[in-house]
């Protein structure tokens, strides 16, 4: 059974720093881009960031670069994503996706398999 299960949001203030995660199984976590997205209330999800198979081929939404830091575990099949100097409009449901294409772009049409989502709250 193929699943994506993220872990980690919850309620910070502004400057704040949170870590998220997604544990995946039932693929071969490796042969995948990884990818985070988030969706605020009345608002279409967006990409955030995507992660080949190493650490060199990571990329970022112009929103996230310089604070947010996606990395993986391929041993633990486990991706990550650091956010550093938090703000009140990175408020939004955070959702992990995975990619089988290469390279699948910041398109979340094109991320095939998806978290529940994780709730992350950014107070000012």
């Amino acid at each position: 059974q193929v699943q994506l299960v993220e872990s980690g949001g919850g309620l910070v203030q502004a400057g704040d720093s949170l870590r998220l995660s997604c544990a995946a199984s039932g693929i071969t976590f490796s042969r995948y881009t990884m990818g985070w997205f988030r969706q605020a209330p009345g608002k279409e999800r967006e990409f955030v960031a995507a992660i080949r198979w190493s650490a060199g081929s990571a990329y970022y939404a112009d929103s996230a670069k310089g604070r947010f830091t996606i990395s993986r575990d391929n041993a633990k099949n486990t991706v990550y994503l650091q956010m550093n100097s938090l703000k009140p409009e990175d408020t939004a449901v955070y959702y992990c996706a995975a990619s089988a294409l290469i390279p699948p772009g910041t398109s979340y049409g094109n991320f095939g398999l998806w978290g529940q989502g994780t709730q992350v709250t950014v107070s000012s």
